[in-house]
């Protein structure tokens, strides 16, 4: 990871690369904004305006895939790294800070209040003082299901068909076809196919 002061690129580069920057940034703020903007419109829909909330996510995220629905409220950072696939189901009051990449992919099922959180603050006092941060991807593989409440730690991934149970809280890669329960969400036992 490059350090604070020793890297020229921009903080949206530095951003979107993984290593250490400011938040407070003038082009990342108007990025927020916008997104702030666009979750506030779509937070304000009633579920009978289904065209307008697929209008508002297909602006607001990277991409949604056919089918998908996202039952507000919706809060991002940025939301143009965040990517759902097909025929999945967000129930109310995602977190999805997405400071790095957020990969959803296909028939995923999340519960309501469920928090994926990619950003990391330093250790060291100085530069968190200073409000330097970084972040890292989450991915979440095809058919997985987050019971409510579930909490994924930056860097983490969830492989196809896992399943983690209300409450946990996924601090490490979980491999395909499990069911993981608990603080921090360990493996139980294997799923049948």
């Amino acid at each position: 990871m490059t350090g604070p002061d020793d890297d020229s690129r921009s903080m949206r580069e530095r951003m979107l690369a993984g290593d250490l920057y400011l938040a407070d940034d003038p082009d990342l703020v108007e990025a927020y904004l916008r997104a702030q903007d666009l979750t506030t419109a779509y937070n304000a829909t009633t579920a009978r305006e289904r065209d307008r909330r697929h209008e508002l996510l297909g602006e607001l995220l990277g991409a949604v895939g056919e089918d998908t629905g996202i039952r507000p409220p919706l809060h991002v950072d940025y939301g143009s790294q965040v990517t759902i696939g097909a025929r999945s189901f967000v129930n109310f009051g995602l977190v999805a800070l997405d400071v790095a990449p957020i990969v959803i992919g296909d028939d995923v099922q999340i519960g309501p209040n469920v928090q994926l959180l990619t950003p990391l603050h330093p250790l060291e006092a100085g530069p968190r003082r200073d409000k330097w941060e970084s972040a890292r991807p989450i991915e979440i593989g095809d058919n997985v299901w987050l019971g409510g409440g579930v909490i994924v730690c930056p860097g983490v991934t969830i492989g196809p068909n896992t399943v983690v149970g209300a409450g946990s809280v996924v601090t490490r890669d979980l491999p395909a076809g499990v069911l993981a329960v608990g603080n921090p969400a360990r493996v139980v036992r294997e799923l049948p196919a």
